[in-house]
């Protein structure tokens, strides 16, 4: 008989399962296969307005403010718990911190575009809605082209089953410019379905980026990618998520992205501030101190007894950047996602403290 364990974002898991095997390694990271029993998570699951689809679990890129660590300790403990550990998974798991293992342990879903394509086929009258224009985003809290998918090709396969059902909406949330590869599906899926591609960018300078995302593609990568997608003609903005308070949102730096994004013909910007919950307060707050030591008695009395930002800073923020968009012709997202808190994948990323107006 089988029996199934539901994770934080609605996956099913297979406890007979045996342990979790290491399938790849590079560098300091490691890869395990971790089948899931299904991967569409629901709103009624989630919390969230749509449906979404991870096809990993961890991400290397490292950002130092991500909000989706908590899912990663929630694997492993089950793992443990379950006896599912291989010797170095479980090395792993009693010697690296939750939020570094976050970065070094990735599980990767390689049965997922099957599991997708019959639950596209034969699901309940739930999964159906589907075919009736709810959305699916698919990266809400991991990234769907972090390195892993050059190796695994795991959300090329989730978009190939996608791309045989006209009539969904899809959206998609990456900082990686590994989405361009995929130009061939995403032009396929936008003549059937309603597509739009978000591309995560905080910051222009590459090493300020660097220091905040250590390992993510750098800023100019992105714009390219930006571009090539929309030479495609395919629906592509910027996620300008999450805005660090102090430290991303100068506005003369805010100014130059948008410009910047605008020409290389972005169709919309959105922007929102840093929201820490508590396991991204443990990794971002410590962050801080050692990184920019001089914001940390501002960012510990912001955050101390709030996952958010004060609601001046969030209304200047969306206010500043309407303005922006209006200033170079592009669509404006933020009082959207201001108002309504979105939990987009970059989305430790909602409401905060207060521009280098004040923070």
């Amino acid at each position: 008989m089988k029996h199934r364990d539901t994770g934080l974002f609605g996956e099913q898991y297979d406890r007979t399962a045996r342990q979790l095997p290491v399938i790849g390694e590079q560098k300091d990271i490691r890869y395990y296969s971790s089948p899931a029993r299904s991967v569409l998570n629901g709103p009624e699951t989630t919390g969230m307005g749509f449906w979404s689809i991870n096809p990993y679990v961890g991400c290397a890129f490292g950002c130092a403010y991500c909000y989706a660590r908590y899912t990663h300790r929630y694997v492993m403990e089950r793992a443990a718990t379950d006896e599912k550990m291989t010797d170095v998974l479980g090395e792993a798991y009693n010697r690296l911190p939750p939020w570094l293992a976050f970065e070094r342990n990735i599980f990767v879903k390689r049965n997922a575009p099957g599991i997708l394509s019959r639950t596209l086929r034969f699901g309940s009258d739930r999964h159906l809605k589907l075919l009736d224009g709810e959305t699916i985003v698919i990266g809400t809290a991991t990234d769907p082209y972090q390195p892993a998918e050059r190796r695994f090709r795991v959300t090329r396969g989730i978009l190939e089953v996608l791309a045989e059902h006209p009539g969904l909406r899809v959206s998609i949330i990456t900082k990686s410019p590994l989405i361009t590869r995929d130009i061939d599906l995403l032009s396929r899926i936008n003549r059937l379905s309603d597509l739009s591609i978000h591309i995560s960018l905080i910051t222009l300078d590459r090493e300020l980026a660097r220091r905040i995302e250590p390992r993510s593609p750098t800023p100019e990568s992105r714009v390219r990618a930006l571009a090539r997608l929309r030479e495609a003609g395919l629906d592509a903005g910027i996620n300008c998520m999450p805005v660090l308070p102090g430290i991303t949102d100068n506005p003369s730096d805010l100014d130059a992205l948008v410009k910047r994004v605008s020409e290389a013909g972005a169709t919309y910007v959105g922007a929102c501030a840093v929201r820490l919950q508590s396991a991204a307060k443990e990794r971002y707050l410590p962050f801080i101190e050692q990184e920019f030591p001089h914001l940390a008695e501002r960012y510990r009395n912001t955050y101390g007894n709030s996952a958010s930002a004060g609601e001046k800073y969030r209304e200047g923020l969306a206010r500043f950047f309407e303005k922006l968009c209006a200033k170079y012709g592009v669509r404006s997202l933020s009082r959207r996602y201001e108002e309504e808190g979105d939990e987009s994948p970059d989305s430790a990323l909602v409401p905060s403290v207060q521009l280098s107006f004040e923070i």
